[in-house]
């Protein structure tokens, strides 16, 4: 039985009128090519006036933290499923999986990934926590490749031996509602796997954006790769106790 709440119909006629100002405003980002879309641009393409839409979201900025929250949502499923789908021991595999997840989302998704990942919108002031807190549910599907590997027996040293304790203070686990009370990363193993992810984020941005249109698909293909599997040796995922 289901434990989802019964929505009245005004709640039901109100998710339904915020769902469309989203797509209609990621739409209009899409055809623009530029996420700077006017609440006024958006109410017209709906049929409403520009003040309609504060009954909805409080202002510009607002309605631009939700598309960010729901892109780094969608981003984290695609990141969970591809994960899971290969198990706990094998964890270059499993990097494998969630690399190849990210790079088909931002593939399938430019405005998106561009929204959350490109130029900051032009006078946008963000909603720190609600922004953080959907970027750190993405980063933690990754994060959980390294943490099962180490509870599996499979993760071996990076290739980092140093850190500063200025990072390791940074990266530590203490305050994560997920990995509290778990046997917590090495440092330098947290920070090859913070610099795995802004490693896969900038070959990801490169080919989204077209600068590495010069090669073929195929060899875009290869070197992606190639990439992944460096990241693998680089972070200590690719032990002796497994073999891609």
């Amino acid at each position: 039985m289901s434990t989802q709440p019964v929505l009245s119909r005004r709640e039901r006629t109100r998710a339904a009128t915020l769902g469309e100002i989203k797509a209609t405003a990621l739409r209009l980002m899409r055809e623009l090519g530029s996420a700077d879309v006017r609440f006024s641009d958006i109410a017209r393409e709906m049929g409403m006036t520009a003040p309609a839409l504060y009954r909805y979201y409080g202002d510009r900025d607002a309605l631009v933290t939700a598309l960010i929250s729901d892109a780094y949502d969608d981003l984290a499923g695609a990141f969970a499923v591809a994960r899971d789908e290969v198990a706990p021991g094998r964890p270059v595999a499993r990097l494998q999986a969630v690399a190849s997840a990210f790079r088909s989302w931002a593939r399938g998704e430019p405005q998106r990934f561009a929204l959350i990942f490109g130029a900051p919108v032009p006078g946008y002031v963000s909603d720190s926590n609600q922004a953080t807190e959907a970027c750190l549910r993405a980063t933690g599907a990754l994060k959980a490749v390294f943490y099962d590997a180490a509870a599996a027996g499979v993760l071996g040293r990076p290739v980092v031996d140093v850190v500063d304790y200025r990072l390791a203070r940074a990266f530590s686990d203490e305050h994560d509602p997920v990995y509290a009370g778990r046997p917590g990363l090495a440092p330098e193993t947290t920070q090859a796997l913070m610099q795995c992810w802004t490693s896969l984020y900038g070959f990801i941005s490169l080919e989204t954006y077209g600068h590495l249109d010069y090669l073929d698909e195929p060899a875009r293909d290869s070197l992606f790769a190639a990439h992944v599997d460096m990241l693998a040796r680089m972070t200590g995922l690719d032990t002796p106790l497994e073999k891609p």
